[in-house]
């Protein structure tokens, strides 16, 4: 595979929880309380298993292990409520993320935000972040298959008219970012609860804080895949 090489990816696809915003806690605190609350048991590995998950599924891990009596849908609905309860009492941004959102939007990239939450949580989130950041917002509820799948970010790249092979795509989780290394995306990672291992194509950096438009592309210029 061969990438586009330019001083800006064409498209910039973000995650959401853990990337933009700090709400891993959120979820984590949000899933203990509901297992304990029906008697069950549950440690910080449940939590970090799930992390980047689709929701459904997660929930469904959560029926099992807690032995809840609820629906999937239902253990969702929960969750979404929980969370939004909490980013209501205030948001943990990621260091560095403004900077380079507003950056990107300033220099005419264009970006998407794909999240394996719902959207009324998106929505929630992208009210309190300036205005016409993104030209497209893919959720968990509006795909048929989430992350690690690649039809996330595949959507969000059509959407934005670009391929994915031109984007980078900025996740924390090892599920998002085999969502977009599937997709064909180079994937900047950039660690909260659970770390990615580095690979051809995927880079692992501690921080937003610093990165810069133009570090985008650069920053794989000794792992990029050339053909042979």
């Amino acid at each position: 595979m061969q990438y586009v090489t330019s001083p800006l990816p064409a498209a910039v696809l973000w995650d959401m929880d853990g990337t933009i915003v700090d709400t891993e806690p959120l979820w984590m605190g949000a899933e203990e309380a509901l297992v304990h609350r029906h008697g069950g048991t549950w440690t910080d590995a449940d939590s970090l298993s799930l992390v980047g998950s689709d929701l459904l599924e997660a929930a469904a891990y959560i029926r099992e292990r807690g032995n809840i009596p609820m629906t999937p849908q239902q253990i969702v609905e929960h969750m979404l409520g929980e969370v939004l309860t909490g980013i209501g009492q205030g948001i943990t941004w990621q260091p560095g993320v403004f900077e380079l959102l507003t950056e990107l939007r300033t220099l005419g990239v264009p970006q998407a935000l794909v999240t394996m939450s719902y959207r009324e949580l998106a929505d929630a989130v992208v009210a309190r972040l300036p205005e016409g950041l993104f030209g497209a917002v893919v959720t968990g509820d509006e795909v048929t298959n989430g992350k690690p799948h690649p039809e996330p970010y595949l959507t969000a790249a059509r959407e934005l008219g670009a391929t994915a092979a031109e984007c980078v795509v900025i996740e924390d989780s090892p599920r998002g970012a085999a969502a977009g290394l599937a997709a064909g995306a180079l994937v900047l990672s950039v660690p909260n609860a659970v770390a990615a291992v580095p690979e051809p194509g995927l880079v692992v950096i501690d921080s937003l804080a610093g990165v810069r438009a133009t570090d985008l592309l650069a920053l794989f210029d000794e792992s990029r895949l050339d053909p042979v």
